[in-house]
């Protein structure tokens, strides 16, 4: 079997080095050892020193030096938009408050779906839509910056997640947001261009 012990950020990604791709949701990206199976039906062992958190168009290396380029797995997500900025601060710190993993974007914010933490939001105001997307949290990754930005040495990453599984429910019901009368404002069609899966590639664990 194939061995991977090193990544490659996506600014220094050479095409011409990547032979195939594996697929794979942000769980799996973080994972520090497992088997992968790629688009074209190669098996790697991936073996890293340190729990990454890697992103879409990033590379996994092989031992000889080829690549294989990871697409991230389209998910169910919620995108979550508030009144105004200082709206949308308010909605950050009551995600954060719940130790949930967000994704940050201009006008946005992105959570996993979930309907009790939904129905909290709308509580508070916001705007939710259930969508499909990659989803890259803040703070998910060693070398990305706001925005989505690059430049870190891929080296020295240093983001351990020691394996906290963020998605479960965080006791959600013991936090009393019980006034649900705002407009839940839920029938938009977003449109968003992500790349998506459809089950190619996959990535298992001992």
């Amino acid at each position: 079997m194939l061995h991977v012990h090193a990544f490659v950020p996506a600014p220094e990604v050479a095409p011409d080095a990547v032979v195939d791709s594996v697929v794979l949701t942000f769980e799996d990206r973080r994972r520090r050892r497992g088997v992968i199976t790629t688009v074209g039906g190669l098996e790697a062992l991936v073996d890293l020193a340190e729990a990454p958190a890697l992103a879409h168009g990033d590379a996994y290396r092989l031992e000889d030096g080829r690549l294989i380029e990871i697409v991230a797995e389209a998910e169910p997500l919620l995108e979550v938009k508030g009144r105004d900025p200082l709206h949308q601060m308010r909605l950050a710190w009551h995600l954060g408050n719940r130790h949930l993993e967000t994704e940050i974007g201009p006008k946005w914010l992105r959570i996993r779906q979930d309907h009790v933490i939904a129905d909290m939001l709308k509580g508070l105001g916001a705007r939710v839509v259930a969508i499909e997307g990659p989803f890259q949290p803040e703070g998910g990754a060693y070398h990305h910056e706001p925005q989505g930005h690059h430049g870190h040495d891929h080296g020295h990453h240093g983001h351990d997640h020691h394996g906290h599984d963020h998605h479960d429910h965080h006791g959600h019901a013991d936090h009393g947001h019980d006034d649900h009368t705002h407009d839940e404002n839920c029938g938009h069609d977003h449109g968003h261009d992500h790349p998506h899966g459809h089950g190619h590639g996959k990535h298992s664990h001992d």
